[in-house]
């Protein structure tokens, strides 16, 4: 049952890394005219973003206490132990998952800001 789910949930987690304009790949929408500099300012704002880490330390820590937390809601609503690892596997890789879409969104907003330093009228 794990494996099944693990296969389910590793590949949303793939997809939503490998979107076209997401993270460092965010392609911002601008107001206004853009310069003849806008494809050399938006290459260098998403290198920046890029070089952001996807997984670190805080992504581990963020699938442990998720992986806590399920394992404990498990063990408290079904009064057994029976399903602790599946439910602490399944946990850490919905934690992780999730960190790893939040450093995802956090690289989109290092591209708008770096385009807005820049000059340019970034409105999404």
């Amino acid at each position: 049952m794990l494996n099944r789910k693990c296969f389910l949930i590793l590949p949303a987690i793939a997809l939503v890394g490998a979107c076209a304009n997401t993270g460092a790949n965010y392609q911002p929408v601008v107001d206004g005219p853009v310069g003849p500099n806008y494809n050399f300012d938006l290459q260098q704002c998403q290198q920046l973003a890029a070089s952001q880490p996807a997984v670190d330390g805080s992504t581990a820590g963020n699938a442990a206490l998720a992986a806590a937390g399920t394992a404990a809601t498990t063990a408290i609503i079904q009064d057994s132990s029976d399903n602790l690892g599946r439910a602490a596997a399944a946990g850490a890789l919905l934690g992780a998952g999730a960190d790893v879409v939040a450093k995802n969104q956090n690289k989109e907003v290092i591209v708008r800001n770096c385009m807005r330093n820049r000059g340019y009228n970034v409105v999404g």
